[in-house]
């Protein structure tokens, strides 16, 4: 298709569900490899090939950019698509590209990596990409992670205008020698290209503390014209340091006339994501689906607090008596074991209690007993313990502020009292318990967000850094989506592959 009539025609035959993978054409197997994830999710894949005046400044190769459409057309049907459009650049830019109307990206977002040096690129593209997902109209868009900092300029741009698509990154493919698949690749000679893959090698080898100036001075010594290295927060793109666990390590160099990019991830603990919210909002259930999805484990904080309260309720103690539970958590013996199929065994000093810690009388008790210092300071230590190398994700009421403060994503999942007395309700009627009123139900929950927020140790807030998720109205595969996208923001598939099946 070329025309924008050919593809509403054709747009009007598909189902809603469209994935579209945009690209300027001179297809490889990066893009094949795109393609081919957008084909396994069993919906209607469109290709776009246009190459975009915008994004190219006057002394870039907009005019020799590979421009090998019959080619694209058969790697693109090979890979799965369903059809290709290549438009011209009046059916993109009516009146011109030099009278379209323009986006502008955040300064914040291009201050640094590829902005720095090419001004105006990034608006270029931000431009071209809202004009194509307004005339193709996907549900989801396919991008490459190659270009990291494009990926999360485009995602921001989605989010900030509200945009109706969801944007889906792919690893980086590589060629066996490790040089990243580039359309531009075809530019290098066979001496270049034996130059070129020091780029990947070098920042692949870098250490966490390694310095921005002797990576340099590696690249430079592999005879690659370096024009930056920079290391970046993967989520804001700003500069950073080894005081970010998961950071993005980026540089660009000429090989010859060639640019090239590339990037990688410096890891100093595996990744950690901190869910708080109060009680009933669905943090379990949502987070032990997320951990699972992602090949992350799941701590279950909310059953450490149950199992003390269930413990000192077994003993006889007053929940609010601080001086006598105290002696009740030397010697704790608390394990959480994940089980198959994704449950969960919690044995507290060798008992399982994994359905008595889920009872009302327990439910009623837990916020006085997880108040007392004693009580947080002890469970805190056993979670620090346990997240100290990272690969988990936690959910609680101060995982984000007291436990894991330096988590790579904190959400405040949340719902109004309302939805979660409903909520809860369900749960207790599954679980075969007696189901109060609705309205004793909510005046339960209203009173142990009271005690939660209010409580002198660690009380229940939302992290300054903290993304908020209101769960009314969402299903939990919604949510889990959403938790999902928000955790490739920060960490790519390159670094964390998500598990297979």
């Amino acid at each position: 298709m070329r025309t924008q009539a050919d593809l509403r025609a054709w747009r009007r035959k598909q189902s809603a569900q469209l994935i579209f993978v945009p690209t300027m054409g001179g297809l490889h197997q990066g893009h094949a490899a795109l393609i081919r994830t957008a084909a396994s999710h069993q919906a209607t894949v469109l290709v776009s090939v246009f190459v975009n005046p915008l994004q190219f400044g006057p002394a870039e190769d907009f005019e020799r950019y590979p421009r090998t459409l019959e080619a694209d057309c058969r790697l693109a049907a090979d890979a799965g698509a369903d059809a290709l459009w290549a438009p011209s650049p009046e059916v993109i830019y009516p009146a011109g590209a030099e009278d379209c109307w323009r986006l502008q990206v955040p300064a914040s977002l291009q201050q640094h990596l590829c902005g720095q040096g090419r001004p105006g690129h990034f608006d270029g593209v931000a431009t071209v990409v809202s004009r194509l997902l307004a005339l193709v109209q996907p549900t989801r868009m396919l991008l490459g992670e190659k270009d990291w900092q494009q990926l999360t300029i485009l995602r921001q741009l989605v989010q900030d205008l509200a945009l109706p698509v969801q944007i889906e990154g792919v690893p980086t493919v590589r060629a066996s020698d490790g040089l990243a698949l580039s359309s531009r690749n075809q530019y290098l000679s066979d001496e270049e290209r034996s130059r070129a893959v020091a780029l990947p090698r070098v920042l692949r080898a870098a250490a966490t503390t390694e310095s921005l100036a002797s990576i340099k001075a590696a690249l430079d010594q592999a005879g690659l014209d370096v024009e930056y290295v920079e290391r970046v927060d993967p989520h804001t793109l700003q500069p950073c340091g080894s005081e970010i666990a998961i950071s993005l390590l980026a540089a660009a160099v000429r090989c010859g006339t060639t640019r090239l990019i590339d990037h990688a991830f410096l890891m100093t603990r595996q990744p950690l994501v901190a869910i708080d919210g109060p009680a009933g909002a669905g943090k379990s259930t949502v987070t032990r689906a997320f951990a699972e999805h992602l090949g992350l484990v799941y701590l279950d904080t909310g059953a450490m607090y149950r199992s003390v309260t269930w413990l000192v309720q077994t003993r006889g103690v007053d929940p609010a008596d601080a001086a006598a539970i105290e002696p009740l958590l030397d010697g704790l013996d608390l394990q959480l074991r994940s089980l198959p199929g994704g449950g969960q065994q919690v044995l507290v000093n060798g008992e399982d209690v994994s359905v008595a810690i889920r009872s009302p009388e327990v439910t009623a008790s837990v916020s006085a007993v997880a108040a007392h210092r004693c009580v947080r300071q002890a469970l805190t230590a056993q979670q620090k313990a346990m997240g100290a190398k990272g690969g988990l994700v936690a959910e609680g009421r101060d995982i984000g502020t007291a436990v894991f403060p330096d988590a790579d994503l904190k959400v405040f999942l949340t719902a109004t009292v309302e939805e979660r007395a409903r909520r809860r309700a369900l749960d207790l009627e599954q679980r075969g318990f007696p189901v109060p009123e609705r309205t004793a139900l909510e005046e339960q929950i209203a009173e142990r967000d009271r005690l939660d927020s209010t409580r002198e140790e660690a009380p229940l807030v939302q992290a300054d850094d903290a993304l908020e998720l209101v769960t009314d109205g969402m299903s939990i595969d919604a949510v889990i989506q959403s938790l999902v996208q928000q955790f490739r923001c920060r960490v790519s598939e390159e670094a964390w592959p998500t598990p297979a099946g």
